[in-house]
């Protein structure tokens, strides 16, 4: 993975396809958006995914669902991403996501996690996220 800021925001980008498919599975993006590939990470907050077609989209880490897809294009300018050492393997998680009203802005909202632990709470939260829908669909 490479990492660092472009302008405003910080990217995690995936060096190649076998590295795609490999954080592809530990998120377990399939099981949510089949045929879809993470490429990257958007300022922590949003998957960069590409298709079966070579289409680039975001979607929030939470939730991952087609209604939250959204036309992505990188920027033209070529990417020189700027290393930061303090943030360099870290991804800042919201305690309580947004889509679960989790404050952004509350600093006891937000931490620091090592990407198999991101994962490992981006599947938590989806799958109550899948759950809580499937009951607002039902009544």
């Amino acid at each position: 993975m490479t990492e660092g800021w472009f302008n405003e925001d910080y990217w995690t980008l995936c060096d190649d396809e076998n590295e795609a498919a490999q954080v592809t599975a530990l998120y377990g993006v399939a099981d949510y958006l089949p045929g879809y590939l993470i490429v990257g990470l958007k300022g922590w907050d949003d998957f960069i995914l590409c298709n079966r077609d070579s289409q680039y989209f975001t979607v929030p880490t939470v939730p991952l669902h087609e209604q939250y897809l959204e036309p992505f294009q990188f920027p033209a300018a070529p990417m020189r991403l700027e290393a930061d050492k303090k943030l360099a393997g870290k991804i800042k998680w919201y305690v309580t996501p947004i889509i679960f009203d989790g404050d952004p802005q509350a600093e006891e909202n937000m931490v620091w996690l090592a990407q198999d632990k991101h994962a490992e709470f981006v599947r938590w939260w989806n799958e109550l996220y899948r759950q809580e829908d499937a009951k607002r669909k039902k009544g």
